[in-house]
């Protein structure tokens, strides 16, 4: 019997932290060896002139979540991990969200329901606390962390979702109570609802004015809002898909006050701007999403967070629907503005290519970088770490190989998602994974889908290491 089940051979290895040409032995589902002539396996396959990488972990996606009255979101977990597996990705962190009035128990089974059978992929979920009773802040948290989830979402605007100021501060002392880490939705609502109801008085409701009823201000104020609150309580918090400098810098703040506060942007914040809201008809409700795209400027600052480290994890914040349908981008009769578009883009498949192409390729980032910011600190982030997110005996042998000198116009009709449409349509792009592996099985290789819809699995997580619970008795204030 052959000492591996699957041999990579010859590839270019890379993790965050060291590149090598050598060979992985597989066995198990697990890493078994790194080496030259590591003899003979059931399956060899030849990675000459290919990267070999820790599989993509893109820790913000929204899969099969119900989106309001009408609206169906494109992707069930099916096309959603299919999609990101033909992306390069091994593992996905889709959001539970808790409606008003529901228990997250409740919530969390219908969801796994939704996944079951259904993931070629492995997943993780958070948890959106949209109802933070005393029994879930007392009972139905502390309990759900102990069991694995050990992140959760908060929203500061969105209606049925967003939470006062005196909420955020008893979800965050749940987390410090409990080791959670919280994730920020950082947008003022209030100010959102201003700018809104204004602009619609005045006509002014196409797509485009999306964009103008989120201004740069919301977003900086409530990221400043968001950790101050964080810094009251103590409780690390990721400030998620955060779209220019501004908001940027609010984190870097404190940061340098070592405070426990990391952040996450997305492609869109990369590569498009406020001017592809501008479209004919209803053309630029394709980019409509919260925090919306920027300018350039703004796509600079984003990259500098990347390059420098503000910002430690790179997601796709996946929300997608479909536009040349009413339950999707094109909203229904009667309701005219903006305001009804549906929040969200698709971005599963195309995240990686796009931070590959435009940071390894063009020089901005190292390859090492990008397997961190793709991969790793993800992993390390939520608690996965080992085992999930990079290349080393005994870890899940979850990889991606790459072909670095593959070009691509990225187009809708080349993907694999539920949404009929991509808003990186056109987009010329340097380097694609072509083979996907997740613990030890091909889900996909060279480029067709292999693996079984029922090979992915939901992952309980430990703690991440920067939220430590607090000590016995909790916050002492005074």
């Amino acid at each position: 019997m052959p000492p591996f089940d699957m041999i990579i051979r010859g590839g270019r290895v890379a993790t965050a932290s060291d590149t090598v040409t050598c060979d992985v032995g597989i066995r198990d589902g697990r890493v078994a060896a790194l080496g030259r002539d590591l003899g003979t396996a059931d399956d060899v396959i030849d990675a000459k002139g290919r990267l070999v990488l820790p599989g993509g972990i893109d820790s913000h996606v929204h899969f099969a979540q119900p989106s309001g009255p009408g609206i169906v979101m494109a992707d069930d977990f099916e096309s959603g991990t299919r999609s990101a597996a033909h992306g390069g990705n091994t593992l996905v962190m889709p959001f539970c969200c808790q409606e008003k009035g529901q228990s997250l128990r409740a919530a969390l089974k219908d969801y796994h329901a939704k996944a079951a059978g259904k993931s070629y992929i492995d997943t993780s979920f958070h948890l959106v606390i949209s109802d933070p009773t005393p029994q879930v802040l007392g009972q139905e948290l502390p309990a759900l962390v102990d069991d694995g989830y050990t992140s959760f979402k908060v929203f500061m605007t969105y209606e049925g979702l967003a939470l006062n100021d005196m909420q955020l501060l008893e979800v965050f002392s749940v987390a410090r109570e409990t080791g959670a880490l919280v994730m920020v939705h950082a947008e003022n609502y209030d100010a959102i609802r201003f700018l809104t109801t204004r602009l619609e008085a005045s006509q002014r409701t196409a797509p485009k004015y999306h964009a103008t009823s989120r201004p740069i201000a919301v977003e900086r104020e409530a990221t400043h809002r968001a950790i101050s609150l964080a810094q009251l309580v103590d409780v690390p918090v990721m400030i998620v898909h955060v779209s220019n400098g501004e908001a940027m810098e609010q984190i870097r703040w404190a940061q340098s006050k070592g405070l426990k506060v990391f952040g996450e942007t997305c492609p869109q914040y990369l590569v498009l701007t406020e001017a592809d809201l501008d479209g004919l008809n209803m053309e630029g409700a394709k980019y409509v999403c919260s925090p919306p795209p920027r300018d350039k400027q703004s796509q600079a600052d984003c990259w500098r967070g990347l390059e420098t480290g503000v910002f430690q994890v790179f997601s796709s914040d996946h929300c997608p629907f479909r536009y040349d349908d009413p339950a999707g981008k094109l909203i229904p009769k009667g309701r005219t503005s903006f305001r009804w578009v549906p929040n969200g883009i698709p971005g599963v498949e195309t995240r990686l290519p796009i931070l590959f192409s435009e940071g390894v390729v063009k020089g901005r980032i190292t390859l090492n970088q990008f397997v961190a910011l793709s991969s790793t600190n993800h992993a390390k982030m939520y608690g996965l770490h080992p085992r999930k997110g990079t290349i080393a005996v005994g870890c899940d042998a979850d990889i991606a190989i790459w072909d670095p000198a593959r070009t691509a116009r990225i187009a809708a009709a080349d993907l694999h998602q539920g949404s009929d449409y991509t808003p990186y349509e056109g987009l010329e792009v340097t380097g694609w994974p072509v083979t996907t592996i997740v613990r030890g099985r091909c889900v996909v290789r060279d480029g067709r889908l292999v693996g079984a819809m029922t090979h992915g699995q939901h992952l309980a997580r430990d703690r991440s290491p920067y939220a430590v619970p607090a000590r016995q008795g909790g916050l002492q204030v005074g």
